[in-house]
């Protein structure tokens, strides 16, 4: 009888084992399309076109896929690439595209600083006049605000939760820091 009841309970107990681990929860954040989202829109809204290297990188990885697609089982999602518009990205696109045309001159000047959290603050004014100061204050202000819509746009449209759009903002922030041209 007790062979028994221990045998009942390692059954049991292996049977829990197996359940559990059928349940579970795969919590998937695209982080390589938020990176090429995040490429794509700066670059656009610095009117910087992607470097030769990058092309020949993409054209080089297209060809990766194409042999591992013959040569490999089918994957059950695509590699796609990934733009990302809607009106209201548009919309910021192009104030965001305005607004870069008066903050070049401070970014050259050393007054900007690009954050790790994909936001911009004002850094070294001493060179600047108190005109300039209180005009840098309203850029970076109005800046911030598109940013923070933008990153919100890009995590609906990508359809990432809400409670990610600081690590989208973070991924946003390795593009911004790139240098200035």
């Amino acid at each position: 009888m007790k062979k028994f009841q221990k045998l009942l309970w390692t059954t049991a107990v292996v049977m829990m084992a197996m359940l559990g681990a059928c349940v579970t929860i795969n919590i998937y954040f695209p982080a390589e399309k938020v990176e090429s989202v995040a490429g794509d829109i700066v670059n656009d809204i610095r009117g910087q076109q992607p470097s030769k290297k990058d092309n020949q990188s993409k054209s080089h990885e297209g060809l990766s896929i194409q042999i591992r697609f013959a040569l490999g089982a089918a994957s059950a999602w695509a590699e796609d690439v990934t733009t990302v518009s809607n009106p209201t990205i548009r919309a910021l696109k192009e104030k965001m595209k305005a607004r870069f045309q008066e903050l070049k001159a401070y970014y050259q000047k050393g007054a900007l600083n690009e954050g790790g959290n994909g936001y911009l603050s004002a850094a070294d004014t001493s060179r600047l006049n108190l005109k300039e100061k209180r005009d840098l204050n309203g850029l970076v202000d109005a800046e911030n605000r598109d940013r923070k819509t933008l990153y919100a746009e890009v995590a609906k449209a990508l359809k990432i939760k809400s409670d990610q759009i600081d690590r989208i903002a973070e991924i946003f922030a390795k593009e911004w820091q790139k240098p200035v041209r």
